[in-house]
């Protein structure tokens, strides 16, 4: 069984029992928080689709930690003004684990 839901602007396809990276939430590591916009279920024989998200339909899932991103490397650079500059960004995500899927 497979849910696909809405986060942070982006769709993922999630199982039970299975671990994910989401945009950073202010939740403590072992709180409860629950997807609502789930967008479609499939229990391996039927697939209910939403228009745009299934009512009734949520996915719980536990907070496990916040967890740094991989660093991303932004260089600006002017040709023949000798101006060039170098920084990096680390995102920060929480990590979730889902318990269930409910729908």
């Amino acid at each position: 069984m497979y849910a696909i839901i809405k986060s942070g602007g982006r769709q993922f396809k999630v199982e039970v029992n299975k671990r994910l990276l989401v945009d950073y939430r202010l939740d403590e590591p072992g709180a409860i928080i629950e997807f609502s916009d789930v967008l479609a279920i499939s229990d391996g024989n039927e697939v209910k689709l939403g228009q745009p998200t299934l009512d009734g339909a949520k996915v719980i899932a536990e907070v496990i930690a916040d967890q740094k991103g991989p660093k991303l490397t932004i260089a600006k650079f002017r040709r023949r003004k000798n101006s060039k500059r170098k920084t990096g960004h680390r995102q920060i995500y929480t990590l979730v684990k889902i318990n269930e899927i409910v729908g």
